[in-house]
């Protein structure tokens, strides 16, 4: 019986740095025949882990062990074949990387695949894998699923384990993973997630009128058009306007604290060996530089209100719909100026989960001009197994 291979990067999905030899997993299990690809941001014992940035890689060490994740994975019976390319320092939204090039998004051909968890969902859209491994910030599972048509998790905010992952911003850092079918997506769940599950029927449907009017008006369209259509199988649908004042001042926040956090895990490394960065990475390395105690306090406070507000909004039986990304894909030749405003823009909507520490499911849903956009759907606390029966119920009203 022949056992799994290195599948060919047509993607160009992989890290330089990649293995040469599959890693086996225990043959047994949930998972047991799955292959397998993790964000180059996961510890492998006896293999280098490498930030997306070549400098971290050339000065780190090889791991002693492997992330608790990962090895869950393995326990489960999955193979890893691959490990992917990721954002420097998981720090855009774009998918981009100056030093090992940029992902190619099988499904959008052109345009970015999303990140920071870039080629993680870039192997998955051209189906290199069966499952994928990412990790969500800021948005960075949810958005390269919604941009290479594919399902994503972001869960609950420490129910899957970290330990021997890089970090970027704790108190938002979560771990996430891709699919192309909704069944094997709901079946990964048991594996990863903790004991802390929250069970309930889903009651009520919101629906978040301010963060589709973020999007472009085709996008909010397509989505709205397959909401209506899977009203057979979800409650009677209620607009609400998720934050009345507005989400610039929750993206602001977001920002802040982000870039706080960012200050004591990434920046002293990066300053002290004088790390070579990309565009706009570098950028935001600066931008970290500046934040100042009151600003980071401020935003404590911001954050303390929006998650009392979310908590509020979403009990357990309540479900939360919204865009998963206002736009499709920008081109892979969209200038700095119009990334940072697709990524402002962006985090307008990712930032909501990310403050509420709220799990967050994203369906490849329909398609815009010929490109993939993902429907959103949030959830209380605890209550991620619940996403993802959602997902398998709703599978058949999304595009694939």
């Amino acid at each position: 019986m022949t056992g799994p291979t290195i599948p060919a990067d047509v993607v160009g999905a992989f890290v330089p740095h990649n293995i040469t030899e599959p890693i086996r997993g225990s043959g047994s299990g949930p998972l047991a025949g799955k292959t397998l690809v993790i964000k180059d941001l996961y510890d492998v014992a006896g293999r280098k882990t490498g930030n997306g940035n070549p400098d971290f890689y050339a000065a780190t060490k090889p791991a002693t062990q492997t992330a608790t994740t990962v090895q869950k994975l393995l326990d489960a019976g999955a193979d890893i074949v691959g490990i992917a390319i990721c954002d420097e320092f998981f720090y855009s939204l774009t998918g981009a990387n100056a030093h090992y090039g940029t992902p190619q998004n099988g499904r959008a051909p052109g345009r970015l695949p999303g990140g920071s968890s870039s080629g993680s969902a870039a192997a998955m859209a051209a189906k290199m894998c069966d499952i994928a491994l990412g990790s969500d910030t800021g948005g960075s599972v949810r958005i390269p699923a919604s941009f290479c048509g594919l399902y994503g998790l972001r869960p609950t905010h420490g129910r899957i384990d970290l330990s021997h992952g890089r970090a970027m911003a704790p108190s938002y850092d979560t771990a996430g993973w891709f699919t192309n079918d909704a069944e094997l997506f709901r079946t990964v769940g048991p594996v990863v997630l903790d004991d802390q599950s929250v069970a309930a029927d889903i009651e009520r449907l919101l629906i978040a009128e301010d963060c589709f009017a973020r999007a472009d008006p085709a996008v909010a369209t397509a989505l709205h058009s397959v909401a209506n259509a899977a009203a057979s199988v979800l409650p009677p649908a209620e607009p609400v306007a998720v934050a009345p004042d507005g989400l610039e001042p929750w993206s602001e926040a977001f920002r802040v604290l982000q870039a706080s956090e960012v200050k004591v895990t990434n920046l002293p490394w990066v300053v002290e060996h004088n790390a070579s960065l990309g565009p706009g990475i570098k950028d935001r390395f600066e931008m970290v530089a500046t934040i100042t105690v009151d600003e980071t306090a401020a935003a404590h406070q911001v954050r303390e209100g929006i998650r009392a507000h979310m908590h509020a909004l979403v009990p357990p039986g309540t479900i939360l719909c919204l865009p998963t990304a206002p736009v499709i894909s920008p081109e892979v030749d969209t200038p700095p100026d119009g990334l940072e405003f697709f990524r402002a823009n962006t985090l307008a909507l990712t930032c909501i989960a990310g403050h509420s520490g709220l799990p967050q499911v994203t369906l490849p849903a329909a398609e815009v001009e010929g490109c993939p956009v993902g429907l959103s759907f949030i959830a209380w606390i605890g209550g991620d197994e619940v996403l993802l029966n959602l997902a398998v119920t709703l599978a058949p009203f999304c595009v694939r």
